[in-house]
């Protein structure tokens, strides 16, 4: 068997004594250095270490606009809308002289009517409104009242699907199934009163007197803000409808998801348990 040599031997103990030597002197010099501090151009920079960690969840605006969301906000939209048509339409048909009164200048200068003529208008004008007053109390009551569920509604959304209770999605779907065929019917009721209206005596005796003065406009036709109201009205309804087949949609999303997860917890396997040992 054969050795390396000796002199290869003692060659290498030297290079690992000077080697040694080497690192002690090392370390000396190290130790004998100052304790390193990092720089102030070292440091990240402070934008960077003060920028918060990013929340990957989604946003309660997220969920609040989503398909079913945006539907409930544009009924809200809607509904004021109706309120607003509502208001105007009561102020233009109210006639000239409620409209001067509310107005503040001098009805003489603004009217060519006097005398007689005058105040018999003014009498028609407040038999005219007071006839029409159910209906647009009747309307702000309407309107107001499913703008402000429908606003509850958009509110209450801010979560995911999964995560609200399934009371608050069926309520969502019955009220929108139920504004559907409410608003529709009230639609109808609405036109109907003011053809019935427009229809008295009172009415007909107005727009002779207005048209003598040559204020053809004042007439017993459905105005534009009657006209205004159904249309609003309408489109409120079919919005009413698009969100109840996403309301649908979104109970039966909600539905497989809870099944699926459902699926997956059981199909995963368990951790066995851990065998009891006794000392003997």
């Amino acid at each position: 068997m054969s050795h390396p040599p000796r002199s290869n031997r003692g060659h290498r103990d030297k290079n690992g004594d000077h080697r040694h030597n080497r690192d002690s002197r090392d370390d000396r010099s190290s130790s004998s250095r100052p304790p390193y501090y990092p720089r102030e151009t070292d440091s990240p920079p402070k934008h960077v270490r003060e920028v918060p960690r990013v929340q990957h969840e989604g946003s309660k605006c997220t969920h609040i606009c989503s398909r079913r969301g945006i539907v409930l906000i544009c009924a809200v939209l809607t509904n004021a809308l109706v309120l607003i048509c509502v208001i105007a339409a009561h102020m233009v048909s109210s006639g000239i002289t409620s409209a001067a009164g509310v107005g503040g200048f001098n009805i003489n200068s603004h009217l060519n009517m006097q005398g007689t003529e005058l105040q018999k208008a003014r009498e028609l004008d407040m038999q005219y409104s007071q006839m029409r007053a159910p209906g647009i109390y009747g309307g702000l009551a309407f309107s107001l009242t499913f703008a402000v569920i429908s606003l509850l509604f958009v509110v209450a959304g801010n979560k995911p699907p999964h995560l609200m209770t399934r009371k608050l999605l069926v309520g969502a779907l019955l009220f929108q199934a139920v504004g559907a065929v409410v608003y529709v019917v009230a639609v109808g009721l609405y036109l109907h009163f003011i053809i019935r209206v427009n229809s008295t005596d009172v009415c007909q005796q107005r727009e002779r007197l207005y048209a003598r003065s040559g204020y053809t406009w004042m007439n017993c036709d459905v105005s534009g803000g009657d006209a205004a109201v159904a249309l609003f009205g309408l489109i409120t309804a079919i919005l009413y409808i698009v969100g109840t087949v996403l309301t649908v949609q979104t109970i039966r999303g909600v539905k497989r998801y809870l099944q699926e997860r459902k699926r997956r917890d059981a199909e995963r396997p368990r951790a066995p348990l851990r065998a009891e040992t006794t000392a003997v």
